[in-house]
């Protein structure tokens, strides 16, 4: 049985538990899958023989973005783009490697450059938001318990002080969904048409670069479940003092 203390003093079963445990479910599905995909297909060659680092260089290249450093860095499916310095880092999985599934991953983190270097309007928004969402996460729960221990008249204020703040985590986490989805067809059209994947292999590469976009929505459904569980729990007046 789960027991839970919500400022009534004493302890009952917390059925909104459930929340949490179907977010790790969704977040552990999705994690499996991008995993095995991407392990089936690092087994496929590309054709081309270019590596994750060379197809990245070309799609840049072709782009006409000559601003971009491309590196290598430690880890599996680390891959990232950081807008602010304009690297993009490649992992252990994906910077040597000629497979289909690691130049795709690739070609998505170029994607993130384009849309970068075009002032494609969500990565601007979401860039703007990291801040705000990390300490709204790092916050929300320092000021929940807060609330619940200070009692009185203010005590609810600083509970949906937090809820709110944890609620900038969650949109961040709504605006990542249409950055990725538009990095991964980006990739997709320019891999075509570069040639640098061949008709087969483009469709293997768009099955690994979907599963991985599966643990961004797998992401973004854990949070709203926690927020909601936040909101049953300690939003709309709900809690009493003794």
């Amino acid at each position: 049985m789960i027991l839970a203390y919500y400022g009534y003093g004493y302890y009952y079963f917390d059925p909104t538990y459930i929340f949490l445990i179907i977010g790790a479910a969704i977040c552990m599905i999705a994690s499996a899958r991008v995993n095995s995909t991407y392990n089936k297909y690092s087994n496929y060659r590309s054709m081309s023989g270019l590596t994750g680092a060379q197809a990245a260089e070309r799609i840049l290249r072709s782009q006409g973005i000559t601003d971009v450093q491309i590196r290598h860095i430690r880890g599996n499916l680390t891959d990232n783009y950081n807008p602010a310095n304009k690297v993009l880092s490649l992992s252990d999985a994906t910077y040597a490697s000629d497979s289909v599934a690691a130049v795709g991953v690739a070609a998505h983190e170029c994607g993130h450059a384009i849309q970068h270097a075009k002032g494609y309007a969500p990565i601007s928004i979401r860039s703007a938001l990291v801040p705000f969402a990390n300490w709204g996460s790092r916050l929300s729960w320092i000021l929940i318990i807060a609330g619940l221990f200070i009692g009185g008249n203010s005590s609810q204020m600083i509970i949906d002080l937090g809820i709110w703040a944890f609620s900038l985590a969650v949109l961040f986490q709504l605006v990542t969904l249409p950055v990725e989805f538009n990095a991964s067809s980006r990739a997709m059209q320019i891999l075509e048409s570069t040639g640098i994947l061949g008709t087969q292999e483009l469709q293997y590469t768009r099955k690994v670069l979907s599963a991985a976009a599966m643990t961004y929505v797998a992401a973004a459904a854990s949070s709203i479940l926690q927020l909601l569980r936040l909101i049953v729990l300690f939003g709309g007046g709900r809690r009493r003092d003794d």
